[in-house]
């Protein structure tokens, strides 16, 4: 049996909360342009606690000016 790749949600995390750094925007700033009535998803995502939504992921892409690759970390077992 394969081994699928697994996308690691700790590191992924880490990438969104640097690339916003980086990028110059605060949380608050990120849940105004994903229209979030509160931060906690944010916060989630940049802990590793949950991961963004396919669409999410690509509006991150797009606001971070990075391809999905510079996003997600995926582990290959």
């Amino acid at each position: 049996m394969c081994k699928l790749p697994v996308i690691d949600m700790t590191q992924t995390g880490q990438n969104i909360a640097r690339l916003r750094q980086q990028k110059g925007l605060t949380v608050k700033a990120l849940q105004d342009i994903f229209g979030f009535a509160t931060p906690q998803a944010i916060y989630k995502w940049q802990h590793g606690t949950a991961i963004p939504t396919v669409d999410n992921l690509v509006v991150l892409a797009a606001v971070f000016g990075v391809p999905l690759d510079d996003i997600l970390v995926i582990n290959s077992f």
